[in-house]
C-alpha cells in the first residue's frame, strides 16, 4: 500500500522526528484494518466534541437515563403522602373495572368462566364483576358481547358447539352477584314466567347509610321517572305515593296514581347497624329501574352506600357522608366519589325444570368486606349465608 511504504528522510533529528509520528500513526491504522481505523477516527471526533473546551454537553447513555428515571420516580413516591386503605382500595377497583371494560373479550370470557357458580342442562349462574354492562355496548365490552366465547369455553372449545347463553334477569351496572343466564329461548321464557309469577326469588345485601326505622318491613310505593331541572337537567326515577297526609295532619288520604307510574314492592330487613350504617337485606317482588336504590334513599332516607346518583335528588354530586362515617372508611369528603356502589345480588332461587330446586348463593366482592369490617358490621349467623 502507498501510505505504509518505506520513506527515506533528510534534514536534523527534529524535522524528522515531526516528520515520522503521522507516518507511524498511518502505518498503526494499516495494521488494523479499515474498519478499525474508521472507528478509531470517530472516537477522536467524539471525544473532541465532548472536549472542556467545546461547550456542549455529553451524551446520556441508555443505563444513564434509566437510573436517572428511577431516581425520579422514587423521589416522587418518598414525597407523596400516604393514602389510607379505603382510597387504595377504590384505586385498585377503578383500575381493575377499566381493565375488564377495556379488554379483549376473550380474557372477559375467561374471567367469567372462572366465576361460574352454578350450571345446569338448562340455565348458568355467574358472578357478575362490578363495573360491567351486562347488556351490549358498541363504546365498552359488555357481558353479552362475549357470552358466545363463554359458551364455547364452558362446552370445552367444541369447534361445533352450538350452545348459548341469554342473559334473563339483568342486573345494574355498578352492581355485583348472581346473573342467571339462560341456554335457549325455551328457558328464557319458562324463567319470565317464573318471575312473572314471583316464583323466582332475589336477595341483595346493601349498606345503608342511615338505619331504617322498622329495623324489617315491607316498601310498597309505585315509582315513575321524572326530570330534575336546573343547572344540570337530567332524569331520575321517583317515588309516585298512591297516599299523602290530609289536610288536618292526623291521617293519610288516598289519591289517583299516575299514568305512567310503575308498581314497586321491596321488602327488606337489617342484618346489622353500626356506626350509623346498616346491612340491610333486600327482597324486590317487581322489576322496576333502580327500585331498590329509590326504595332506600327516598322510601326509608338510608340510601346505599356510593349511590351518588340517588343520594340527592335535585342534584348530581357525589354522596354526602356524615363525619364519623367519614371516619370509620377513613375518608375525606372530597373523595367520596371514588365510592362504589355497595349493592350485591347475594342469593338466587328459582324451581328448577324436573330437578331439584336451584338455591345459589354468591360471595361479597373484596371491597364490600372491607368496607363491612371497616364500619364493624358482621354477617348473619343463619346458615344460608356461610
Amino acid at each position: 500500500m502507498n501510505s505504509c511504504r518505506r520513506v527515506a528522510f533528510l534534514g536534523d533529528r527534529t524535522t524528522t522526528h515531526n516528520v515520522l509520528l503521522p507516518l507511524v500513526k498511518s502505518r498503526t491504522n494499516c495494521l488494523r484494518g479499515p474498519e478499525t481505523a474508521q472507528s478509531s477516527s470517530r472516537g477522536q471526533g467524539t471525544a473532541a466534541k465532548l472536549s472542556p473546551g467545546s461547550g456542549e454537553k455529553p451524551r446520556l447513555r441508555a443505563i444513564d437515563l434509566a437510573r436517572k428515571v428511577q431516581q425520579e420516580k422514587t423521589k416522587t413516591l418518598a414525597t407523596e403522602p400516604p393514602v389510607s386503605a379505603l382510597q387504595a382500595r377504590v384505586t385498585e377497583l377503578k383500575r381493575f373495572t377499566q381493565q375488564l371494560q377495556n379488554v379483549h373479550p376473550n380474557v372477559l370470557a375467561k374471567h367469567l368462566h372462572r366465576s361460574v357458580l352454578y350450571r345446569d342442562k338448562d340455565v348458568v349462574v355467574i358472578n357478575k364483576p362490578y363495573g360491567v354492562l351486562v347488556q351490549e355496548d358498541s363504546e365498552v365490552t359488555s357481558i353479552s358481547s362475549v357470552l358466545p366465547a363463554l359458551s364455547k369455553l364452558m362446552d370445552g372449545m367444541k369447534v361445533n358447539s352450538v350452545s348459548q347463553l341469554i342473559p334473563c334477569l339483568g342486573l345494574e351496572k355498578d352492581s355485583t352477584g348472581t346473573l342467571l343466564l339462560a341456554r335457549s329461548e325455551d328457558v328464557v321464557e319458562h324463567i319470565h314466567s317464573l318471575n312473572r309469577h314471583n316464583q323466582v326469588q332475589r336477595k341483595y345485601w346493601v349498606v345503608t347509610v342511615g338505619v331504617p326505622v322498622p329495623s324489617e318491613g315491607l316498601i310498597d310505593i309505585p315509582m315513575i321517572e321524572r326530570e330534575v331541572t336546573g343547572p344540570q337537567p337530567h332524569f331520575k326515577m321517583g317515588l309516585s305515593p298512591l297516599f299523602k297526609m290530609n289536610d288536618s295532619g292526623d291521617g293519610m288520604t288516598k289519591v289517583r296514581s299516575h299514568r305512567q307510574s310503575h308498581p314497586a314492592v321491596t321488602k327488606y330487613r337489617v342484618l346489622d347497624s353500626r356506626s350509623g350504617c346498616s346491612l340491610v337485606e333486600l327482597q324486590p317482588f317487581t322489576e322496576v329501574k333502580h327500585q331498590t336504590r329509590v326504595h332506600m334513599a327516598f322510601g326509608l332516607a338510608c340510601p346505599i352506600l356510593g349511590d351518588h346518583k340517588y343520594s340527592h335528588w335535585s342534584k348530581l354530586a357525589p354522596q354526602k357522608l356524615p363525619e364519623h362515617v367519614l371516619k370509620k372508611l377513613g375518608l375525606e369528603q372530597s373523595k367520596t366519589r371514588h365510592l362504589p356502589l355497595h349493592l350485591h345480588a347475594r342469593q338466587l332461587m328459582l324451581p328448577g325444570r324436573g330437578q331439584a330446586d336451584i338455591d345459589v348463593s354468591c360471595p361479597l366482592p373484596k371491597y364490600f368486606i372491607q368496607t363491612l369490617n371497616r364500619l364493624n358490621l358482621a354477617f348473619p349467623d343463619d346458615k344460608d349465608y356461610k
